[in-house]
């Protein structure tokens, strides 16, 4: 059963802007293995984070670093959630996250769909 659903879209050039015009943006909207990446992947996986919120309803106990992007062994991108978002699944009866992501003619985008039992 879909529990919520979220999608988020970023414009490239401007989030680059922010991320250069605020160095302490980074650190604080991902973690250590994320930062590593170039800048349209960080602007996809910032639409992820927000897609997740808006997939839960909500971002109440939520902090970003603990909703990190990460691939399975295909590549194919997921959720390594903890703390208070891994909490708000538990309290919604969120079971699976399921994530896609683009990135294309200067804007990144990312949809989730939250599924759990009835």
């Amino acid at each position: 059963m879909i529990r919520g659903i979220g999608v988020d879209i970023v414009d490239l050039a401007r989030f680059e802007r922010q991320v250069l015009r605020t160095p302490g943006l980074v650190p604080r909207l991902f973690t250590a293995a994320e930062r590593e990446l170039p800048v349209h992947s960080l602007a996809a996986r910032f639409a992820a984070k927000e897609a997740l919120i808006k997939a839960l309803g909500d971002s109440a106990g939520a902090t970003w670093q603990e909703m990190e992007v990460v691939a399975d062994e295909h590549g194919n991108p997921g959720f390594h959630l903890t703390g208070g978002v891994a909490e708000a699944l538990r309290a919604r009866r969120i079971s699976t996250v399921h994530l896609t992501m683009t990135h294309d003619a200067g804007v990144a985008c990312a949809f989730v769909v939250a599924e759990g039992d009835s």
